[in-house]
């Protein structure tokens, strides 16, 4: 109901408008005082990257984040990355990754972050608590943030902002009646727009989600995704149909699908249920991080990659490696 509430195919929207112009009230509010110095933010003594979106929901930014992690690693840019860790509950913070920590600890994102990258990561409700811990215990040349486009208590020196080339805006309201979390006038104000898929607009870079090769979570096999038969999709994450849909396009044919609220937390049984013994699970990767630890053999996940136009790949690397 909700998706076709932002979506705008549902007039139940206009319901929930006086709550969207309480919303749209506060970020205003915040935003400004932030602007003018009303309230305080943080300036980190390492430049700071913001990749983030305006709408609530899946848009493709995780992936965005490891790939300009990866690039940027490659180049010989020492990387660090923060996260607010939602879905997760540490007894403390900051909380620098390492290991052993869990996604009940983390939340998802993180973790897949680090085991992706291998760089170092740190998550705090406060962001500049993060930066602090990690250049506290690394030396590093840019700190990259994921998720945290609002968070205007830190102050950034480049923001990469995510759109999803399919859903764009919605219905263009702010929450609840519509996915906004800002108007779609802030987009003038980032350095660079990265668009998941559709037909980007002008000053925006496309963005595709690749990934052919599944993983089994308990054996560590690789083989072919659409080599996979009898398969069961699931997917924990902003927009789940999104997964459900590359999938049929590679030529999958799916006996189900079962999607579930972002950060889901899982149980063995629980997913254990979705199939029969001549079945195969396949998760995305966001899943897969949340369950390894009681995973079976016929469960498999997919990781994908971010795939940049190669233009705006080369300009949004030049500009952010311009100020270290």
């Amino acid at each position: 109901m909700i998706e076709r509430i932002w979506s705008g195919k549902s007039w139940l929207y206009i319901l929930l408008l006086p709550l969207s112009f309480l919303y749209g009230l506060i970020t205003l509010v915040r935003h400004l005082g932030y602007k003018t110095g009303l309230f305080r933010s943080w300036k980190s003594p390492v430049p700071v990257v913001v990749v983030g979106n305006l709408t609530a929901g899946g848009n493709g930014k995780t992936p965005v984040v490891i790939w300009l992690v990866e690039s940027l690693s490659k180049q010989g840019v020492r990387v660090g990355v923060v996260s607010r860790g939602y879905g997760g509950k540490s007894d403390y913070y900051p909380l620098v990754l390492n290991q052993n920590t869990t996604t009940a600890v983390a939340g998802d994102e993180p973790v897949l972050i680090y085991h992706r990258t291998h760089v170092p990561v740190a998550v705090a409700p406060k962001r500049s608590d993060a930066i602090k811990a990690l250049l506290d215990n690394f030396q590093l040349d840019i700190i990259i943030t994921d998720d945290g486009l609002q968070h205007y208590a830190l102050q950034r020196d480049y923001e990469i902002v995510v759109i999803d080339g399919q859903r764009r805006f919605g219905n263009g309201w702010w929450l609840p009646a519509g996915p906004m979390r800002e108007r779609a006038g802030r987009l003038k104000t980032a350095n660079a727009l990265i668009v998941n898929g559709g037909h980007p607009d002008l000053n925006e870079t496309l963005m595709s989600l690749e990934g052919d090769i599944a993983v089994n979570l308990v054996t560590g096999e690789k083989r072919q995704v659409t080599e996979l038969k009898n398969v069961v999709a699931m997917a924990g994450i902003g927009h789940p149909p999104r997964f459900f849909s590359s999938l049929e396009s590679k030529g999958l044919i799916l006996a189900n699908t079962q999607a579930f609220s972002d950060h889901q937390a899982y149980s063995q049984q629980q997913l254990a249920d979705l199939v029969d013994e001549n079945q195969n699970l396949l998760m995305t990767e966001k899943d897969a991080v949340k369950c390894q630890t009681f995973a079976q053999s016929n469960w498999w996940y997919l990781p994908v990659e971010a795939n940049i136009d190669k233009t705006g790949e080369k300009r949004i690397l030049s500009e952010i490696k311009s100020l270290i």
